[in-house]
């Protein structure tokens, strides 16, 4: 069943609530938001003008009352079928004064003097505004000072609702019926460039909202990367195709792949694919409540180098949500203590021989009693083309 499209107000609620919560033990008297995730995670505005770069936009979340948006004229329409009610707008761009003078003036009437504003600072952060207009910012606000956001922000994104997990579920469930289609688009001697641009067609057709990333290679026994663009080079006989793919329902992303193989696969693919499949299912044993980051990557880990630690991607998986990768990472020095309602994906990789590597991932949520496969899970043999 497809869920509703949105939230109900009593989301933005509780989010709310829990939010001003942390502030109150961190004595910050407001959260200043200034990046889409954020923003949209206390206000609902969803809209894919943030691709532009040229406007900067502004969420206030005080300690004691609703967020107040800051924002350019052109989003007053939008913002107000949000629960937002207090939204407060200029005329952009203003090369001049581009909201910094209303931003100041809304902080000020709702920060007391010689109190902290907390601004998000840590790991996969930053700030989306010009920096003469942070410098100005910060001498405006008199007394009052911005401090970082003690991880709030990132503690709260990171456990996910259920109607957050629902959302998550039905991009990955649109994305697994695409991968079941792929037969339809590749094959020998089609390009990698076309594959790449009818698998988007394919996720469009079975109810994607958009398809911002998608990735993938394709090369004998194995691929080189996996972040390289398609090239116009046609697949081969003996060829390993791997899709991954971040696609959206609802502002809500899912981050999986597929391998598949181009005619029967040689030994040494055989055996490192069933390795892949076997360290995803021992990471999934690994994760439930309680447990953290890093032993959900030993687990993986001990299957794919024997314990040597050594992941030429730097890591084997990593949070999952509003954006395509969220905190935490699967590596070895990462103590995240894994909570129900964290959404991850496992992403085990194996070097089949020199510059050649398979890689495979799936999307979870914790629960519980454990861990629950989002996407569907692949089965032991790589599927031929």
């Amino acid at each position: 069943m497809v869920p509703e499209r949105g939230f109900p107000y009593s989301e933005y609620q509780d989010r709310l609530q829990r939010a001003q919560a942390y502030m109150r033990n961190a004595e910050l008297s407001a959260l200043l938001l200034t990046t889409e995730p954020e923003f949209r995670y206390f206000s609902g505005f969803l809209t894919r003008f943030w691709e532009s770069p040229t406007r900067p936009w502004y969420l206030i979340v005080p300690a004691t009352s609703n967020p107040i948006a800051v924002i350019p004229s052109i989003g007053a329409a939008l913002m107000g079928k949000t629960w937002v009610d207090d939204i407060r707008t200029w005329s952009a761009p203003d090369l001049t004064d581009d909201g910094v003078s209303l931003l100041i003036e809304t902080l000020r009437e709702i920060v007391p003097e010689n109190a902290k504003i907390g601004l998000p600072s840590g790991h996969e952060t930053h700030v989306r505004m010009p920096v003469a207009d942070l410098d100005r910012l910060k001498i405006g606000l008199g007394s009052r000072y911005i401090a970082g956001d003690n991880g709030i922000m990132r503690d709260l994104r990171m456990v996910k609702s259920p109607l957050e997990v629902a959302k998550i579920d039905t991009a990955c469930q649109i994305a697994g019926r695409a991968f079941e289609r792929v037969s339809e688009i590749a094959g020998e001697g089609v390009s990698l460039e076309t594959v790449f641009r009818n698998f988007q067609i394919l996720c469009l057709e079975e109810g994607a909202d958009w398809v911002p990333y998608l990735a993938g290679g394709a090369g004998q026994s194995g691929y080189e990367d996996v972040i390289s663009p398609a090239t116009t080079a046609p697949l081969l006989k003996g060829d390993i195709l791997m899709l991954d793919t971040g696609l959206v329902w609802d502002g809500y992303f899912c981050d999986f792949d597929r391998n598949f193989a181009v005619s029967k696969p040689d030994g040494k693919v055989k055996s490192g694919y069933k390795k892949l499949i076997e360290a995803a299912r021992f990471g999934l044993e690994a994760a439930k409540p309680g447990a953290t980051a890093s032993e959900v990557f030993f687990a993986m880990d001990k299957i794919v180098t024997g314990g040597k630690s050594q992941s030429g991607a730097g890591r084997l998986g990593h949070g999952l949500g509003m954006q395509l990768t969220e905190w935490p990472s699967l590596i070895a020095k990462d103590y995240t203590v894994l909570q129900e309602g964290m959404v991850l994906t496992l992403e085990p990789g194996i070097e089949i021989e020199p510059q050649r590597y398979l890689v495979h991932e799936e999307n979870i949520v914790i629960t519980t009693t454990g861990a629950r496969m989002l996407s569907s899970q692949a089965g032991a043999e790589i599927p031929l083309l």
